[in-house]
């Protein structure tokens, strides 16, 4: 005999809650965590860089006191960072000599930069002009190393996602490529680096090389294990009408495949990001890479803190819109038909407006 439920199990049955197991959260809740994934590591920023006594090891030194005692520290001077300890032992000095002390407030190192620092380097780093002439500005950095992920991934996918399907459709490709290509992919892709510039020179096709090898064999890899997740009895059924193996290929497995592997594409473009520095330090020095070894060589730690998270912005926003728009690209998976019943709105009003432009021209004629 089955009992009613109580109030309390009918409320845990309308809503799963937020620690359920591979259960939707709400809107509100989603919006909340998402937030926080940002607040709370900026949070943590700002409280380890004002507040005083939690870390700052160092002393930023505003009067050195009486310069004229002599001492083991008497090197102090203003606006120098010095460790707590020197500071501590030159007032030590001065105290028993009976001179006016030094004066300094507690201060972080030099590489960790405060956030409303960094802020303001954001801006500072597009409108103030380089320090050295011939160096490049930030917008041009940026520019260029977004040239040289855009090809990088480009001939990537243009290699990889057709070799990926074929391993991932057919066995025997699969036992000719992946071997060789599990292979390679365990090989760090700057050891590759010497040989590029040899062969390719000092310019951007090393780095977009470079970019290409620390994809292109993951990219096989991965689009071979998406396609091999398409479901089995499309296939079946597929062959059973009779579908050619060429057919099968177009009609079956990649429109079945197209949504994951749009995923992993949206993984595979931030693998390229991570190999961007590295790519972009081998022969000349170019891009983003250069600023921020450029700006670590004047130390302003501010600079180097803001193109990184301009980087990171921008991966980020590509990211997201590469996200909104696999909502409407596969409305067979996601349900979203905005897309198409605008293409078809579009296909309508195209012959409309030819029949339009037909019985103008006579008018027009005249």
């Amino acid at each position: 005999m089955n009992r009613p439920l109580a109030s309390s199990e009918k409320h845990a049955l309308r809503r799963p809650g937020l620690l359920a197991v591979r259960e939707p959260i709400s809107k509100r809740a989603s919006l909340v965590a998402g937030l926080l994934a940002f607040a709370i590591p900026f949070a943590l920023w700002c409280v380890v860089a004002y507040v005083p006594f939690l870390w700052h090891p160092l002393v930023l030194v505003q009067q050195p006191g009486d310069t004229s005692v002599p001492g083991t520290y008497s090197y102090l001077a203003e606006g120098q960072l010095v460790e707590r300890e020197v500071f501590a032992a030159r007032n030590e000095e001065l105290r028993r000599a009976g001179k006016k002390l030094a004066t300094g407030e507690r201060s972080n190192p030099i590489y960790l930069q405060p956030p409303h620092a960094v802020g303001l380097a954001m801006v500072t780093a597009f409108t103030t002009p380089p320090a050295r002439d011939g160096d490049m500005w930030l917008h041009q950095s940026l520019f260029r190393s977004c040239k040289v992920i855009l090809w990088g991934f480009v001939w990537s996918a243009i290699f990889g996602v057709p070799l990926g399907i074929l391993c991932g459709t057919f066995s025997l490709f699969s036992r000719l490529f992946e071997p060789f290509v599990d292979f390679i992919r365990y090989m760090p892709a700057p050891v590759f680096g010497a040989l590029a510039v040899t062969i390719l020179g000092l310019a951007d096709e090393p780095k977009i090389a470079i970019i290409f090898v620390g994809t292109f064999f993951q990219m096989v890899l991965v689009v071979a294990n998406t396609t091999r997740a398409v479901d089995p009895a499309l296939l079946h059924a597929a062959q059973t009408l009779g579908t050619s193996r060429a057919g099968l290929v177009r009609h079956v497995v990649i429109p079945s495949a197209l949504p994951a592997l749009f995923r992993d594409m949206r993984i595979l473009i931030g693998w390229a990001w991570t190999y961007l520095v590295v790519a972009e330090l081998i022969g000349e020095k170019s891009g983003i890479s250069a600023f921020i070894y450029q700006e670590q060589r004047y130390r302003h730690f501010d600079n180097v803190y803001a193109a990184i998270a301009v980087i990171g912005l921008i991966g980020f926003g590509v990211d997201q819109l590469l996200g909104l728009a696999g909502r409407y690209l596969f409305p067979w998976e996601s349900g979203n038909t905005g897309l198409v019943r605008l293409a078809r709105g579009a296909r309508r009003l195209i012959p409309q407006s030819t029949r339009l432009l037909a019985r103008l021209a006579p008018i027009a004629k005249l």
